[in-house]
């Protein structure tokens, strides 16, 4: 094989590399936000937050961060390091303490950017999610992430989850119709 050759082959495997990289963290990056919706649409989890929360941490590394950022975001989320913080954040975020109890919300992503560095990446993104509450009252939140991911042992992992405020917008009640009480999608 030529030395031209040779090196259009090596740039070749170095651009598939990166493009399996980008595919696993944008199939990480919505992943974890499938498993943070409500109801959970993931098959044999159900009401089961306990089980949810415990498939969101196997997506993160041991030392991961997870922050709130900005004016608005900063004193609602602050920020957790370590998996043990990010477990106590979900737990408290789902938990039977919340008054008035979270009952639906979803995530639709956009805006995506992934940058390869390596066994390292960052990603950005923009999304939106409308919240409904026990007692009625609903909101449209949408916010700009800036996350950061690792390669450990061949499998990608969320290294840091960053979020910002871009809006809240209380949504009147009664706006969504037919709202499920759990998800049927994932089951056999």
């Amino acid at each position: 094989m030529s030395a031209d050759l040779e090196a259009r082959v090596a740039a070749l495997a170095k651009q598939v590399d990166g493009l399996l990289a980008e595919a696993s963290i944008r199939t990480l990056q919505a992943r974890y936000m499938f498993l943070c919706d409500t109801p959970c649409p993931e098959q044999g989890i159900g009401t089961d937050d306990a089980a949810r929360i415990d498939w969101i941490m196997d997506l993160y590394t041991e030392d991961a961060i997870w922050e709130g950022v900005g004016e608005y975001y900063e004193n609602q989320f602050g920020q957790c390091v370590g998996k043990a913080a990010i477990r106590a954040h979900f737990e408290a975020f789902w938990g039977s303490a919340r008054d008035p109890a979270l009952v639906f919300n979803v995530h639709y992503l956009t805006s995506e950017q992934i940058h390869v560095h390596g066994e390292t990446a960052d990603g950005q993104w923009v999304h939106c999610q409308p919240w409904i509450f026990a007692d009625g009252s609903s909101l449209l939140r949408s916010s700009r992430l800036n996350n950061l991911f690792r390669k450990e042992d061949g499998v990608w992992k969320i290294a840091r989850t960053r979020t910002e405020n871009v809006f809240v917008a209380p949504l009147a009640k009664g706006w969504a119709h037919n709202v499920p009480s759990r998800s049927e999608l994932m089951r056999p």
